[in-house]
C-alpha cells in the first residue's frame, strides 16, 4: 500500500493553552484560555500512521476567555493578556511551535507519539499519548499535556514585581476530527 498523507488544521478542530495564576496576588489575575492555530501533516504507510508535524502559529493565538481575577476579563484586558503573552513566547522571533515525530507506536485507546516539541528557539524530546476514537464515519482524535514553560527558556509573565504571575505549567489540549477514508 503506498504512503498518504492526511493534511488537517485549525477547521478540523483546537489547540487550546490554559495559564494558571501564582504568587501572593494570585486571587487577583485571571487563568486563561488561549486558542493557537494549528496545521498538521500525518503521514501514513500499510494504513497505519508513521510520521507526524503539527505546526502551531504563536503569532495568531487568540484570547478565549479569563476565569477568575477580582473582575470579569474586559475586551481591552484580552488585548493586552495577547499582548503579554505574545511577548512572553517572543512570537515575533520564534513564530512557531513544533511537534515533530516518526516514533508512532499503538496502544490501547490511540497512539503514543515520541518526538520533539520546539517552542521559542528551544527543542526537547516529547512524549504524547493521543486517544482515538471511532465516531462511525469519523475519527476523534484528542490529548493533553502539560508544558512547563521554563523548559523552553519562556519566562512567564508577572506583575507587581512577581507578586501575581503566570505559572509556569500551562496545560496543552488537542482535539480534531477527521473522516476515515485514508
Amino acid at each position: 500500500m503506498a504512503d498518504t498523507e492526511w493534511d488537517m488544521d485549525s477547521s478540523d478542530g483546537e489547540l487550546l493553552v490554559e495559564t494558571g495564576v501564582e504568587g501572593p496576588a494570585a486571587k487577583m489575575g485571571h487563568r486563561l484560555t488561549l486558542s493557537v492555530p494549528w496545521r498538521a501533516a500525518v503521514r501514513w504507510r500499510s494504513g497505519q500512521p508513521v510520521a507526524v508535524e503539527l505546526i502551531a502559529d504563536t503569532g495568531a493565538l487568540e484570547v478565549l476567555r479569563g476565569d477568575g481575577g477580582v473582575t470579569g476579563l474586559s475586551g481591552p484586558e484580552k488585548v493586552l493578556a495577547r499582548s503579554n503573552a505574545l511577548k512572553s513566547l517572543n512570537a515575533k522571533r520564534f513564530p512557531r511551535i513544533v511537534f515533530r515525530t516518526d516514533d508512532v507506536d499503538h496502544v490501547e485507546g490511540g497512539y503514543r507519539l515520541g518526538g520533539t516539541l520546539e517552542i521559542h528557539g528551544t527543542v526537547r524530546e516529547r512524549v504524547v499519548d493521543l486517544r482515538v476514537q471511532d465516531l462511525g464515519e469519523l475519527w476523534r482524535m484528542s490529548c493533553d499535556a502539560p508544558v512547563r514553560q521554563s523548559d523552553f527558556g519562556v519566562k512567564p509573565y508577572s506583575m507587581m514585581l512577581g507578586a501575581m504571575r503566570v505559572a509556569d505549567e500551562v496545560h496543552v489540549s488537542f482535539t480534531a476530527q477527521r473522516a476515515k477514508d485514508l
